[in-house]
């Protein structure tokens, strides 16, 4: 018998194997911690909701930017997706009107999302090289939105930034008292960026008073 077979011992495919399953637990906890509570969450709770030891979750992310890069770099990549799709868009106001929706509804599928895209994670350098790239996309699309004459000259890219706050802070205010009040705020928001000629599409409806009550008792 080899010391790999040893009684008590295991081979070091299978301790690969664990590792792989600890990584892909911690992940998914953090997955469900972070859509629903925000990035507030702490490591610790991480960790209770993988079912694994703290120095198991610190072996496997040694840094919160790592697990965060780790949980959302397959939503940056759709986030940069979106940007191209608006760029090929062949009316350049529809694919900006359009890209804001796309965004906005991200982030209320995932408090965690909502707050990846109005922070910065230094170590989190997938996360930030899509931030990047997607940047400059935008940055294209309102130069052609603007030619279009629907998009205020004096829109910009920062306007965008102010929008994803606000919507992130409407998201955790509302949760599940009055979920689709983000949709009211982007519509207003567009009817903001837009010359007074330019089509837009419907305004949603204002959140019900009384569901919008109840979150507002919630809010500290």
């Amino acid at each position: 018998m080899t010391s790999a077979e040893a009684p008590g011992q295991q081979s070091e495919p299978a301790l690969r194997a664990d590792a792989e399953r600890n990584r892909e637990r911690i992940m998914e906890a953090a997955r469900r911690l972070y859509a629903t509570e925000g990035l507030d969450v702490s490591m610790a709770s991480v960790a209770r909701e993988a079912g694994v030891g703290k120095a198991t979750l610190s072996r496997r992310f040694a840094t919160r930017d790592e697990l965060v890069n780790a949980v959302f770099t397959d939503r940056m990549e759709a986030y940069a997706a979106a940007t191209a799709a608006a760029l090929a868009d062949p009316d350049p106001w529809h694919g900006f009107t359009h890209y804001v929706e796309t965004i906005c509804s991200m982030q209320a599928a995932d408090r965690g999302f909502a707050g990846v895209l109005t922070a910065s994670f230094p170590g989190a350098t997938a996360i930030e090289a899509r931030r990047a790239e997607s940047y400059r996309g935008f940055l294209k699309l309102i130069s052609r939105a603007k030619d279009t004459g629907h998009l205020r000259a004096d829109f910009a890219s920062e306007d965008l930034v102010v929008l994803l706050m606000a919507n992130a802070g409407v998201i955790a205010a509302t949760a599940d008292a009055a979920p689709g009040t983000w949709r009211r705020l982007v519509g207003q928001m567009l009817r903001a960026f837009a010359t007074p000629d330019a089509p837009l599409p419907p305004l949603p409806d204002a959140p019900d008073s009384a569901d919008l009550y109840r979150a507002m008792a919630r809010t500290p």
